[in-house]
């Protein structure tokens, strides 16, 4: 009756050390102890000039903290990197004002930022006239 008495208390107290371990583990799956869940992020900031590494500013009632992040160097600065578009096949060349348009619908908007539903772009048209004769070198002349 000893033996199971022993085993008994064993069992319950390997029990409790496995309750106490995963509670720890919850507790260091949390990336900065914070509970605050209605953060707003501001936009990211570069380090120098106007794309690469840089910092993003959260708050959230009392607290604040700093987030790194990255701003492509060919992001497009109208829309701003934090917002993300699917965007159209270029449209034909207007004849009357030189350039091609075309049309992206948010996709999505990261950290809360506002962005715009649709936006459009243009670019100039081509000036260059494309022939199919590619690789092709000129006759040498004799």
């Amino acid at each position: 009756m000893q033996v199971r008495g022993f085993l008994l208390l064993l069992a319950l107290i390997l029990l409790a050390a496995t309750a106490e371990a995963g509670k720890n583990k919850k507790e260091k799956g949390k990336k900065d102890g914070s509970e605050c869940e209605d953060w707003r992020w501001g936009p990211c900031v570069p380090n120098s000039k106007d794309c690469g590494l840089g910092y993003r500013e959260g708050t959230c009632k009392d607290e604040s903290k700093k987030l790194k992040c990255k701003i492509p160097c060919n992001w497009k600065k109208k829309f701003g990197a934090d917002c993300k578009y699917k965007f159209e096949s270029w449209g034909g060349c207007s004849a009357q004002t030189g350039v091609k348009t075309r049309s992206g619908i948010l996709k999505k908007a990261l950290y809360n930022a506002q962005c715009e539903e649709i936006v459009y772009v243009t670019k100039p048209c081509s000036s260059k006239i494309k022939s199919k004769s590619k690789g092709q070198s000129p006759p040498l002349p004799s």
